[in-house]
């Protein structure tokens, strides 16, 4: 057709731009109690008094006094109207107030007691430095050498170690000859080599299955649909049905998975593939400073975040998805005396399930090698303590299905397993909490099998008596779709060139809408109930969502992973575990008033500096 064409062209066009993206200096307003700085006069190339009367200093000043005074007047007159107006409503219908419009004129209220906040004291404008050229790939938070330096070993060194003052606030800057990402799904099999840190050497020698799908061709790296080892990670997934009890893949659905971890994903080809069948499948993998799986999986426009298993519970909810997979992804199950194992039972759902494809599983190898045989052993026992079934074994990989019944924790023999964690100790919202040797969840009321919950996309609609267990009403979950129903088509109504262009207006309904792949890769800083997620989806955006919960806001996150989407408690005043240049949008409705509601832990500065490390360019 047609429009087909017009598509199919476009991604040509893509395909052989060879534009480097430009970034700008980053300003922005804040509060300093701090005199105003003093440039040197010689470096501009002339000199004057910057106190003159028409010099371009007093006219700063003079701008700026009357920009807070109008601040000031706008604030005085926004308060007087809305107070009035609630007054007002308040005495002659009072019964009639629906909980969205209270939440919008708090929302107000808020955001004007922020306005005026900026708009008092000694202001000036700060120019935010560009980071040195080495620093394009900067992650606060991971330092190796630092926690090396530290004392840290045994994989510890590439924990997530965020110290105080250690941050820097500077725009990080995207390499040289990067190039705009192809649009969704294009962008998917072809990514450019100058937008990743990989070397030619780490493509062709990595080792994990999903990692070697992957071919170098000049500038970019292509990921083939149509080669054999696709033909592979498709014939791996439908063994993994099989070895569930389905007919294929595209049975999964039905049998209740839809959200999987997928642990040391390589470079994301399972998920890429069973994103076909409504599969959402989020890639963890440690840091690694060049060849990163996270950072390609993203690239490739794909869900993932840096994790790692070796010292601290993930940030997850307990009971948090329905299926984890691990193919060679490096991790040694029978170490630590099995907590990762217990660590992989907090996050998975009763009746989820754990694949696990090694070279250890191989039983000709392992009846060769005693030390293999005994580190089977440890895990295969260690699986049944957890109430774990063994569904199937074949060759390399084996399927464990967690136990749906409660009761079979107490029926195990006395000082066999873990134990169960007490409810002191079976926190259900974890912020990098060190790795507990009990079993966690128990306690929760969100303890559900798979095969009882409603199949996606019902999930995402819970009822009355479902939405009692996390404290909210129908009325308020309805209120909030209906809300990012309409927030949806504005922001996408923008999504125009028009908007970026020498002449920038905005878009009339005689211009074209923007395409549905316009965006990838969505960050809602502060999620609440998944609204933003689900209204992508039901516009039929080709996009995924990070949802995030601040750790200082209401705790939805258990919400937002019921509903079949994604999501992550994260502290806003720390860096976010993610590579720069990972995300086409971010979305922070609330989060300058929460954080302000803390009593600023951070300064404004902190949080659009990594804003903007996180954003692509353009």
């Amino acid at each position: 057709t047609r429009s087909n064409d017009l598509l199919d062209s476009q991604e040509k066009e893509e395909l052989d731009r060879n534009q480097s993206s430009h970034r700008f200096p980053f300003w922005s307003l804040f509060s300093d109690n701090s005199p105003l700085t003093k440039y040197d006069a010689t470096d501009k190339g002339f000199a004057s008094d910057p106190f003159t009367v028409g010099t371009p200093r007093s006219r700063h000043r003079l701008t700026m006094l009357l920009l807070k005074s109008s601040l000031v007047v706008i604030v005085i007159l926004a308060l007087t109207g809305s107070f009035w107006w609630t007054l007002s409503f308040s005495t002659s219908s009072r019964g009639h107030i629906f909980h969205s419009s209270r939440r919008l004129q708090e929302q107000l209220v808020s955001d004007l007691r922020d306005i005026g906040e900026l708009s008092f004291g000694t202001s000036r404008m700060k120019e935010i430095e560009f980071c040195p050229g080495e620093l394009e790939n900067y992650i606060p938070c991971f330092n190796v050498l630092e926690n090396l330096d530290s004392g840290f070993s045994d994989g510890n060194e590439y924990d997530r170690v965020c110290r105080q003052g250690s941050r820097q606030n500077c725009l990080v800057l995207p390499p040289m000859n990067y190039k705009i990402p192809l649009r969704w799904p294009t962008g998917r099999d072809i990514i450019w080599v100058a937008n990743v840190k990989i070397t030619g050497q780490e493509v062709f020698t990595s080792g994990s299955l999903t990692k070697r799908m992957m071919m170098l061709e000049e500038e970019q790296i292509s990921f083939r649909s149509a080669s054999l080892m696709f033909d592979g990670v498709e014939d791996y997934s439908h063994q993994i049905a099989e070895m569930i009890g389905l007919r294929n893949e595209s049975n999964f659905i039905q049998a209740g998975i839809r959200t999987i971890l997928d642990i040391g994903c390589g470079y994301g080809s399972f998920g890429a593939h069973l994103s076909s069948e409504q599969i959402l499948t989020i890639c963890i993998a440690n840091y690694e400073s060049s060849g990163s799986q996270v950072q390609l999986t993203l690239e490739r426009g794909l869900p993932a975040m840096i994790g790692s298993f070796s010292s601290k519970q993930l940030p997850y909810p307990s009971l948090s998805f329905d299926l984890l997979h691990c193919a060679r992804c490096g991790i040694d199950w029978d170490k630590k005396d099995g907590t990762f194992l217990i660590e992989v039972d907090r996050v998975l759902r009763p009746g989820g399930y754990f694949v696990w494809t090694s070279p250890l599983i191989n039983v000709q190898s392992s009846l060769r090698n005693k030390e293999k045989q005994k580190r089977w052993n440890f895990v295969r026992d260690f699986a049944e303590n957890l109430c774990w079934e063994l569904m199937s074994q074949q060759d390399e990989t084996v399927v464990w299905k967690k136990t749906s019944k409660k009761t079979c924790y107490n029926s195990r023999k006395s000082g066999s397993g873990p134990s169960i964690c007490s409810k002191v100790q079976d926190v259900e919202f974890p912020y990098y909490r060190p790795l507990q040797n009990c079993i966690g969840g128990m306690h929760s009321r969100r303890w559900v099998p798979i095969e009882e919950r409603a199949t996606w996309p019902s999930r995402s609609n819970l009822n009355r008596s479902e939405l009692a267990l996390y404290g909210l009403h129908l009325d308020e979950l309805n209120e909030d779709t209906a809300n990012y129903r309409i927030i949806v088509r504005n922001y996408w109504s923008l999504l125009s060139p028009l908007i970026f262009s020498d002449h920038p207006k905005r878009p009339g309904d005689e211009d074209p809408s923007p395409p549905y792949n316009m965006l990838r890769n969505v960050l809602d800083m502060n999620a609440r109930y998944g609204g933003l997620n689900a209204a992508l989806l039901e516009a039929r955006k080709s996009v995924w969502v990070m949802n995030v919960v601040p750790t200082t806001g209401p705790k939805y996150l258990p919400l937002i992973l019921d509903r079949g989407y994604f999501g992550v408690l994260h502290d806003w005043c720390e860096a976010f575990p993610t590579y720069p240049r990972t995300y086409d949008m971010v979305h922070a409705e609330g989060l300058l008033s929460l954080e302000s509601s803390q009593h600023w832990r951070c300064t404004m500065v902190d949080i659009f500096t990594e804003i903007d490390r996180m954003l692509r360019p353009e």
